[in-house]
């Protein structure tokens, strides 16, 4: 009898066994959705969906679905949800109040969402937040002391408080490296219209505009193209766009870590980590930053971005994050 529960007590630990490796060994499913941009927009949501595919194979399993209109949002964070898996990732502040509708349906679903705060009060929602006006002031140093005319352009892919961040960077290092400059504004209110940002750019050329930069996810594909018609330069974003694009005229991007943002919050379930309200990244811990420039770019302008990057990283120089503190933008009505 004895050597009967022995023998019980052994297969008992070894089954204990297989079952704790066998969920540690479980691979972490993270599932992203896109907005309207789709996944192959050159820009934010392509560039969560490589990071989220750099992670390790072994320890992730990785899926998006695409939304071709908002009404998707919701069906397909539920297709998400009803397939278990672990995390999901909301790409865009357009999805913000379907994401806050599921977490509070789903409290013990795990959600991230890209470029939304509204969600901070729930513990099960990391909202993965970039400083972009630091980017965009930092292009906007580039442009104001490399345009020729004295006339810039931006569009932005729609007006929201934290879309408006990147035009009040950038109109701000406009006119501190150029104070006499005249900054044309857009507002596309569409991130997948690349037929209307060309057209919106081309307006602009023909108002003498030398450099644009964009802030409208794929409808800035189209400004960008826009651009290299035309013979003028292009400021790019979330990615290096001139890499990406392949675009001659682009001469630097506004870049956020969105790529590794995604990665980050995704090995922290993996670790049991997870923790739900803002989660911010900035040039202090290289969240954002800005892309290598071509040679249309002076050494010494430069020399005085990168000044003023320290400056900011420092905490010497704030950059505004509101409309109201950058009178010249236009685009908040």
């Amino acid at each position: 009898m004895k050597k009967i529960l022995a023998m019980a007590l052994v297969l008992c630990m070894m089954f204990a066994m297989c079952a704790t490796a066998s969920a540690a060994d479980a691979k972490i499913k993270v599932g992203m959705v896109t907005d309207v941009g789709g996944v192959n927009d050159k820009s934010f949501n392509q560039l969560a969906w490589e990071g989220l595919r750099a992670l390790d194979p072994d320890a992730f399993e990785v899926n998006y679905l695409e939304s071709k209109t908002d009404a998707d949002y919701l069906t397909n964070i539920n297709t998400f949800i009803d397939e278990e898996y672990d995390l999901i990732i909301s790409v865009g502040f357009m999805l913000a109040d379907t994401t806050r509708e599921a977490a509070m349906d789903n409290p013990d679903q795990k959600f991230a969402i890209v470029d939304d705060s509204s969600c901070a009060d729930l513990e099960n929602v990391a909202c993965l937040m970039f400083a972009q006006e630091q980017c965009s002031y930092l292009v906007g140093l580039i442009a104001g002391y490399t345009t020729q005319s004295k006339t810039v352009g931006y569009v932005q892919g729609m007006v929201s408080d934290n879309m408006n961040l990147f035009g009040v960077g950038y109109i701000t290092g406009v006119l501190e490296a150029c104070p006499e400059a005249t900054v044309l504004q857009y507002n596309a209110n569409n991130f997948g219209d690349i037929a209307g940002g060309n057209t919106a750019a081309k307006d602009m050329i023909t108002k003498g505009a030398d450099i644009i930069y964009h802030a409208a996810g794929g409808t800035g594909n189209g400004v960008m193209n826009a651009c290299d018609e035309a013979g003028i330069y292009g400021i790019g974003v979330d990615k290096d766009q001139r890499v990406e694009l392949g675009l001659e005229c682009i001469i630097t991007s506004a870049m956020k870590g969105v790529d590794v943002a995604c990665q980050d919050i995704s090995k922290a379930v993996k670790d049991g980590t997870f923790a739900g309200g803002v989660h911010l990244y900035d040039l202090a811990n290289d969240g954002v930053t800005f892309a290598p420039t071509t040679d249309v770019v002076s050494a010494e302008t430069l020399e005085k971005v990168e000044a003023a990057k320290k400056a900011i990283i420092a905490g010497e120089k704030t950059v505004p994050t509101s409309a109201a503190d950058c009178p010249s933008f236009t685009l908040n009505g």
